[in-house]
C-alpha cells in the first residue's frame, strides 16, 4: 500500500502527461497500483475505526527530528544514517527497542521529505496564491478578531475570502473547497505561504498535513510553498488580504454563523470584480475568465473535510481538542476514548460505529473553553432521574417545561424524561424540547400530543396554518336541496 505522498506523485506526474506505462517506471510501482489511484475519486478521511498501536519508538520521534534539523546544517555525507540513529538512541537515550523498527521509521520520514518540482514565477491563468489575514467582527455581541482566508488569482487580480477562528489544516481546506465550487473548478497551482497550517518547507523539505494530502489529492493540483522570508513569491495574494480587509469589512461585520456568512461573502468579491485591473486596464472579471477556462473541473464526489482523532475523555465525559478546549460528549463515555471528527466549524462526537451523536461549535484561541451538550445525558438521567435539579440540561430546557418538570415527582418526571429522549431521537433536540414546552403550556406532556407537535415543527412549522379543503357547498345543495350556507 502506497502512502499518500506516493499516490500524489502518480497523480502529479498523470497531470503533466506523463503515459501509464512511464509513471510506473518513475514511482516504480506495480501498474495495477497505479491505475487504482489514477482512478480513485474519493479521498476524504475515513473513521479511524480501530487505532493505530503505538510503537517503542513514538517517545524518541521528537529528539530523532532535532537530529535531523541539525543534518541540514552540515554537509550531506556527515549526516545521520538509521544506523547512526538508533547507536545514539541506544547509548544516550537506552532505547530498548529493535533497530529495524528504526530504520523503517527513517525511511518513512526520507520519503515524505522528498523535494518536489518547482516550476517558474510565472503567474499564468489559474494559479492560486493563498494566504490568511486578520479582521475585527462583531459575533455573539462581542468584537473579536477573527483569521480570514484569501485565496487570490495573480493573473485577473481576483479575489475570494472565508472566514475561519483559526489557520489550522480544517481551515484552510474548508476554504477552498468552497471556493472552488463557487469558481466552478480547481486551479492548477497553490502557492502557500511557508507558515499557512497545510504544510510547510523546512530547507529543501516540505512537510504537508495528512489531510491535506488527502485533499489535493482528491482535487488534483500542484502546490508550492515559498521560502521564508520570501514574501515577494505571493506578493498578489498579500494585497490582496489588505484590500479585502478594507474594502469588504468596513464597517466592522455583524456574524451569527461563520459557515452562513461565507456564502454570501463570496457573492460581494463580484462587486470588486466590476473594477479594472490596476496594470492591465481591463475590468477584472473579463480577466478572471482566463483564469476560469484553465481550471481543472472538479471532481464528481465532494471532500469530505474532516480530521479524525480518538480523545481521552475524563470522568465527565468531556474530551480536550488542542490541549485547552474542552467538549461534552456523554457521561457513559466518562474514562473512555472517543472517536472525534475534527472540523473547520464544528467539532463531531461519533459513536464507535462512526454515527454522529453530537456536534459543537469548534473553539479557537489559546484562553481554555468548555463546550457542552447537556442533551448528550439524557440517558443518565432516565437512570437517575433524581438528579434532575442538579443537572446542566435542566438549565438548558425552556422555563415554562422547567417549571413543569421541577413541579412532577420522580416517576413522573421520569416519564417526560424518556419523551423527550424519544422524540429528541426522532425529531432532533430543537424539536423535541419546543413541543414539549408547548404541551406543557396546554396543561401536559404526553407522548402523542408531543410527537404530533414535533413532526408539525420539523414538517410544516408549528404556525403554519391547515390548507383549505375542498368547497363542502355544491354537496349541500345536491342532497339537501337548499343554496350553501354563508360560511
Amino acid at each position: 500500500m502506497l502512502d499518500m505522498s506516493q499516490i500524489n506523485d502518480i497523480r502529479d506526474l498523470k497531470q503533466m502527461g506523463y503515459r501509464n506505462s512511464e509513471i510506473v517506471k518513475k514511482v516504480k510501482a506495480d501498474a495495477k497500483t497505479v491505475r487504482k489511484y489514477l482512478k480513485q475519486d474519493d479521498f476524504s478521511p475515513t473513521p479511524p475505526l480501530l487505532k493505530e498501536r503505538p510503537s517503542n519508538l513514538d517517545p524518541y520521534k521528537g529528539k530523532i527530528a532535532e537530529w535531523l534539523d541539525e543534518d541540514k546544517k552540515t554537509w550531506k555525507k556527515q549526516s545521520h544514517t538509521a544506523q547512526h540513529v538508533y547507536d545514539r538512541l541506544v547509548e544516550e537515550h537506552k532505547y530498548k527497542g529493535s533497530y529495524n523498527i528504526v530504520q523503517r521509521y527513517m525511511k518513512k520520514v526520507r520519503e515524505q521529505a522528498k523535494t518536489r518540482g518547482t516550476l517558474e514565477l510565472i503567474w499564468a491563468p489559474g494559479t492560486v496564491q493563498v494566504d490568511f489575514g486578520e479582521a475585527d467582527v462583531i459575533k455573539d455581541g462581542k468584537q473579536i478578531r477573527l483569521k480570514f482566508l484569501t485565496a487570490s488569482f495573480p493573473y485577473s487580480n481576483n479575489g475570494f475570502s472565508q472566514f475561519f477562528g483559526g489557520e489550522t489544516a480544517e481551515c484552510v481546506c474548508q476554504g477552498l473547497k468552497d471556493i472552488f465550487k463557487y469558481i466552478g473548478g480547481v486551479p492548477q497551482l497553490a502557492v502557500f505561504d511557508n507558515a499557512t497550517g497545510v504544510g510547510r518547507r523546512i530547507g529543501e523539505a516540505i512537510r504537508e498535513s495528512e489531510l491535506f494530502k488527502r485533499f489535493r489529492s482528491h482535487y488534483v493540483f500542484q502546490v508550492r510553498f515559498c521560502n521564508p522570508d520570501s514574501g515577494h513569491e505571493k506578493g498578489n495574494v498579500e494585497k490582496k488580504v489588505g484590500y479585502n480587509r478594507k474594502n469588504l469589512f468596513v464597517p466592522v461585520p455583524q456574524i451569527d454563523q461563520l459557515a452562513t456568512y461565507n456564502q454570501g461573502l463570496l457573492d460581494r468579491h463580484a462587486k470588486k470584480a466590476e473594477e479594472a485591473h490596476y496594470k492591465k486596464g481591463i475590468p477584472i472579471k473579463e480577466l478572471f475568465q482566463e483564469d476560469v477556462k484553465a481550471l481543472a473541473p472538479l471532481p464528481p464526489k465532494e471532500f469530505d473535510v474532516c480530521r479524525y482523532e480518538w480523545l481521552n475523555a475524563d470522568g465527565y465525559g468531556k474530551v480536550c481538542l488542542d490541549g485547552k478546549h474542552h467538549y461534552s460528549t456523554c457521561p457513559e463515555n466518562a474514562n473512555r476514548k472517543v472517536l472525534v471528527g475534527v472540523r473547520a466549524h464544528w467539532v463531531d462526537i461519533l459513536a464507535d460505529d462512526g454515527q454522529m451523536i453530537a456536534r459543537h461549535d469548534r473553539s479557537y484561541g489559546d484562553a481554555r473553553t468548555d463546550v457542552s451538550d447537556y442533551s448528550t445525558s439524557l440517558l443518565m438521567l432516565l437512570r437517575n432521574s433524581g438528579a434532575w435539579q442538579n443537572s446542566g440540561l435542566r438549565i438548558q430546557v425552556p422555563e415554562l417545561l422547567r417549571d413543569y418538570m421541577d413541579a412532577q415527582t420522580k416517576e413522573s418526571r421520569k416519564n417526560t424524561l424518556r419523551i423527550m429522549d424519544e422524540l429528541t431521537g426522532q425529531y432532533g433536540w430543537d424539536a423535541a424540547v419546543k413541543a414539549m414546552e408547548i404541551a406543557a403550556g396546554r396543561g401536559g406532556v404526553n407522548i402523542c400530543d408531543a410527537a404530533v407537535l414535533a413532526a408539525r415543527i420539523t414538517g410544516y412549522g408549528i404556525d403554519t396554518p391547515p390548507e383549505p379543503g375542498p368547497a363542502l357547498s355544491v354537496y349541500d345543495q345536491m342532497f339537501l336541496g337548499k343554496e350553501a350556507l354563508p360560511s
